[in-house]
C-alpha cells in the first residue's frame, strides 16, 4: 500500500504505512490547512492551501514547508497540472491564481471574474461571497481548464485561463469536486450539491449521474485510474447533515459511498463500512490496486478491491481531527 497525505482543516499530515497499521505525523499545525495536492512529476513536492496564510510548498514530502508569495490568503483549492507543472490556487473571495515556477510567483487569471454570471455567485453559509472549490487541469492538454465555483458554476477554459466559457450545461452549479480520467483526457466528473453529472466531450457539455443514488447532495469524488466508467462518490441527505460534525455539531451524517459501474446506476457501498457513516466521507482518493476514504471525524477506511470490502485503518502518532482532504503518495 502506499503512503498518504491530508490536510484536517487545521493542519496536514504523512500517513505512513509500518506493518499493519499507520504512523501519523503533522505538520503545519494551526494554519488551517484545508486543500493539498501532491506534483504529479515529483510525489516530494507537496502544495497545500489554507485558510488565512494562502499556499505553502514542501519539497521533502511534507516534512520541511515554506509559504509561497500567493497573494491571497484564502485558498479552497490547489492543483498542479500533469501536462506541463503549472502550478493553480483557488481562493475565497473567487479568484484564481496561476504559477509557472513552482509557487514562487504568481499571477491571477482575472478573465475568470469577469464572467457574466459571476455577480451572482454566491455561497450560502457566507452570501456575501464565493470562492473556487475546485480546479482541474486537463491531464493531457495543458491549456484546458475546468474550474468549479462554490456557489455559482462548473467553468471552461480552452486556453489556460485567459478565456473562459460560463457555467456548462448539464453540470451542477454548487461545485464540490471535479476530476478527470488520467489516461482519457475526453471524460471528466463532477461532484456537486444537487448530484453528479459527468462528461464525455472534455467537459464542454455534461450529463447528470443520479439513477440508482437516494442521496444527492455529492461531496467527494475520484475514479478508477484504469477505468473510466467506475468512479465513486460520496453523498448525504443535505448541507446540514453532512457538514454537522465538522462544524461541532451533534447531527448524524446518514452519508454512503456510492460506486457507478459500466452504465451504471449507483449502488451504495458497505462491507465494512458504517451504514450509513455518522461522519461525512470528505475525501475519497484511488489508486491502480486501493481505494481510501477519509472521514470529518479523523478515521480512514481503506479498500483493496474497488470498494467490495473495507477495513479501518489502525492509526498511530499525532492525532487526525479531521480528513478534509486526501492524496497518495508514489
Amino acid at each position: 500500500m502506499t503512503d498518504l497525505v491530508a490536510a484536517t482543516g487545521e493542519a496536514f499530515a504523512r500517513i505512513a504505512r509500518v506493518g499493519d497499521e499507520w504512523t501519523v505525523s503533522t505538520a503545519l499545525t494551526g494554519t488551517g490547512a484545508q486543500c493539498l495536492v501532491v506534483d504529479p512529476r515529483d510525489p516530494r513536492t507537496i502544495y497545500a492551501g489554507t485558510h488565512g496564510q494562502g499556499v505553502w510548498k514542501s519539497t521533502d514530502g511534507g516534512v520541511d514547508w515554506q509559504r509561497t508569495s500567493l497573494p491571497q490568503l484564502d485558498v479552497f483549492s490547489v492543483a498542479v497540472s500533469p501536462a506541463d507543472g503549472r502550478v493553480y490556487a483557488g481562493c475565497e473571495p473567487s479568484m484564481l491564481f496561476r504559477s509557472v515556477d513552482g509557487g514562487h510567483t504568481w499571477e491571477e487569471l482575472s478573465a475568470l471574474r469577469a464572467l457574466p454570471s459571476a455577480p451572482t455567485w454566491s455561497f450560502p453559509p457566507r452570501p456575501w461571497t464565493s470562492h473556487v472549490r475546485w480546479i482541474a487541469p486537463n491531464p493531457q492538454d495543458p491549456d484546458l481548464l475546468l474550474v468549479g465555483i462554490e456557489l455559482g458554476g462548473l467553468m471552461y477554459s480552452r486556453d489556460g485561463g485567459r478565456t473562459w466559457a460560463d457555467h456548462r450545461p448539464g453540470a451542477q452549479r454548487d461545485v464540490h469536486a471535479i476530476a478527470w480520467h488520467p489516461r482519457d483526457g475526453s471524460r471528466a466528473y463532477e461532484a456537486g450539491g444537487g448530484g453528479a453529472a459527468w462528461s464525455f466531450d472534455s467537459g464542454w457539455t455534461w450529463e447528470p449521474a443520479d439513477e440508482g443514488r437516494g442521496r444527492h447532495y455529492t461531496w467527494a469524488l475520484t475514479v478508477h485510474p484504469d477505468d473510466p466508467d467506475c468512479w465513486y462518490i460520496s453523498a448525504s441527505p443535505g448541507p446540514s447533515y453532512a457538514h454537522s460534525g465538522y462544524y461541532g455539531g451533534s447531527r448524524h451524517a446518514n452519508a454512503r459511498i456510492y460506486r457507478w459501474r459500466g452504465k451504471g446506476p449507483w449502488g451504495p457501498l458497505s462491507g465494512g463500512l458504517p451504514d450509513p457513516f455518522t461522519s461525512m466521507p470528505y475525501a475519497l482518493t484511488a489508486t491502480r490496486e486501493e481505494l481510501y476514504a477519509g472521514l470529518s471525524d479523523g478515521s480512514i477506511y481503506v479498500s483493496v478491491d474497488k470498494g467490495d470490502t473495507w477495513q479501518q485503518m489502525t492509526l498511530r502518532g499525532d492525532r487526525l481531527r479531521s480528513v478534509v482532504a486526501l492524496a497518495t503518495v508514489e
